[in-house]
């Protein structure tokens, strides 16, 4: 491997390399940190946070519905306000709603009409949508206009194989497998000597900052911290464990990315059990055991679930949902006003529809983003981070 190669992608590592501010790496930062969680693939945002009042609700949905609060036995509704409901395995997120540290925004999403998973994920990450040429994720355009002379290396950062287009832009920003992962695998001290004679200034830059990152990274150990709650088996609640590290160890994170894959139910999607339970069993036990192990950190942290965009209002004669449009949002944390639904809810009925077929979005995704990176991070240039997007009144959940 020559070394230019090497420094795309150190070991089982892959990091994007900038040139971050390494003198003064040796400081730590307790910072308030934003963590983006990102449904691939399109969830039923319909089967997730129930409209169970509606009564277009079961009509459209005679063998995927999800059996009324006031049914017998313990595959419900949970009932959050006597309108809207969870999926009943979601129970472990329900405290959270009734303690107010979770909150929901219905009839979410992004205006852009597209049904492609690409194009829509992508003008979800960009946060520009129906706009293609925009070239940096929203997350990185966020560190590159907030950087100041104290900031950290480690602002941007998801957990994960590649660097998710959220982050991906001219500011410095790290992707990780875990924690245990974040070294230089070999002798690292032939992986220093093979760059000090390098002539290419700008390969020697970025090899220095690695270095340095990687330095940086491991005096603040963050493998030490121990989980302290139950994870649930799966990639997703391992990632979070491992996010929860980092945070713990105070190395300067202010956002984080981590997505969780398996919602493009066309077939076999289930009711109270069946493909979608699976998933949202992964995805609220994964996200209430990364809350528990916060401990007092998650008065810090503020959590936003997304997806590209939801599905069909009504059931295909697979016994799935197809490609749709708006979905639910959730959004948790310390600073979260919680135990409400937030957003206009737009009907059912056939006229109340997207295109007679989907659920309207009343709420565009970046109002939700815009409030957390606004009054939770402290962010002032809206524009630069949302460009050509005017947030109007914020929903008021921080």
């Amino acid at each position: 491997m020559d070394r230019r190669t090497f420094v795309k992608g150190v070991g089982a590592s892959a990091i994007t390399l900038g040139f971050a501010p390494h003198s003064l790496f040796g400081q730590s930062s307790r910072r308030k940190v934003f963590v983006s969680v990102f449904q691939r693939g399109a969830v039923d945002g319909l089967n997730m946070v129930i409209p169970f009042k509606e009564f277009e609700y079961r009509r459209l949905r005679p063998t995927i519905a999800i059996p009324d609060p006031s049914s017998v036995g313990e595959e419900r509704i949970l009932d959050l306000d006597g309108f809207f409901g969870f999926h009943p395995v979601m129970a472990p997120l329900k405290p959270l709603f009734d303690d107010g540290r979770l909150g929901v925004v219905h009839a979410a999403g992004s205006p852009a009409p597209t049904r492609s998973h690409f194009e829509a994920q992508d003008y979800m990450e960009s946060a520009t949508p129906g706009v293609k040429r925009t070239t940096a994720g929203w997350m990185n355009r966020y560190v590159e206009s907030t950087a100041d002379a104290e900031a950290m290396p480690f602002r941007g950062m998801s957990i994960g194989r590649s660097l998710p287009r959220s982050l991906a832009g001219r500011a410095a920003t790290f992707t990780i497998g875990s924690v245990a992962e974040a070294r230089l695998n070999g002798p690292a001290e032939l992986y220093r000597q093979l760059y000090a004679g390098e002539s290419d200034d700008i390969v020697l830059r970025a090899a220095r900052e690695m270095f340095s990152s990687l330095d940086f990274l491991e005096g603040k150990r963050p493998g030490r911290y121990a989980p302290e709650a139950d994870y649930p088996p799966g990639r997703f609640p391992t990632s979070l464990r491992e996010l929860a590290k980092l945070i713990k160890a105070d190395i300067g994170l202010e956002t984080a990315f981590v997505d969780i894959g398996g919602w493009d139910h066309h077939a076999g999607e289930g009711s109270t059990r069946g493909a979608l339970a699976n998933r949202l069993r992964e995805f609220s036990g994964g996200l209430r055991a990364f809350y528990d192990d916060l401990g007092d950190r998650i008065e810090d942290v503020v959590i936003v679930t997304m997806s590209e965009f939801g599905r069909t209002a009504k059931e295909n004669g697979n016994g799935g949902t197809d490609h749709g449009h708006g979905h639910a949002m959730l959004v948790l944390g310390g600073p979260v006003r919680g135990g409400q639904v937030y957003g206009r809810w737009p009907g059912l009925e056939r006229e109340q529809l997207y295109e007679e077929r989907d659920l309207a979005i009343t709420t565009d995704f970046r109002t939700v983003l815009g409030e957390v990176v606004t009054r939770h991070l402290g962010a002032r240039d809206l524009d630069a981070i949302f460009p050509d997007f005017d947030m109007g009144e914020p929903l008021g959940f921080l």
